[in-house]
């Protein structure tokens, strides 16, 4: 019998996405695509290369995504390290329902997965393949990760 790859509770993780972790919509034009757009939806969450172990244990929790380093430039920051979730699949089938179960708690963080939600929603009906669909995204996507977040 195996060894068990140690994990963490929910509860951990949607405190640690509140103050650490992010939902990105990456959109951007390509002429591989048939609209000429591409739209990737990702979950980060980015800690110090000291705690990277407990980002494994994070990708252990949600049996998906990966741990990255991420090689910091900047004069006085440390190096970091990134868990990553950015399949279709997995988003729509672990993330979202993980965050539309376990509630984030602050405002901000609520109201940006809410929007990454209406983005994923829109994908998903397969209007990210229309001129509209793009500009809808594009503006829902403006909306999310702002430091003050009014309630709407």
């Amino acid at each position: 019998m195996g060894r068990t790859k140690p994990t963490v509770s929910a509860e951990y993780i949607v405190g640690i996405t509140d103050g650490e972790g992010c939902f990105y919509v990456n959109l951007g034009k390509s002429n591989s695509y048939k609209n000429g757009w591409r739209v990737q939806m990702h979950f980060h969450l980015k800690l110090q290369e000291i705690d990277q172990e407990l980002l494994w244990k994070i990708r252990n929790t949600f049996n998906c995504g990966n741990v990255y380093f991420q090689k910091e430039q900047r004069k006085n920051h440390t190096q970091c390290y990134r868990y990553t979730v950015s399949a279709w699949r997995d988003i729509e089938s672990i993330i979202i329902p993980f965050f539309s179960t376990h509630p984030l708690q602050t405002v901000s963080k609520r109201k940006s997965f809410d929007i990454f939600c209406k983005i994923a929603y829109l994908i998903k009906q397969e209007k990210h393949l229309t001129k509209k669909g793009i500009e809808q995204i594009h503006f829902l996507k403006q909306q999310m990760n702002k430091r003050t977040v009014g309630l709407a």
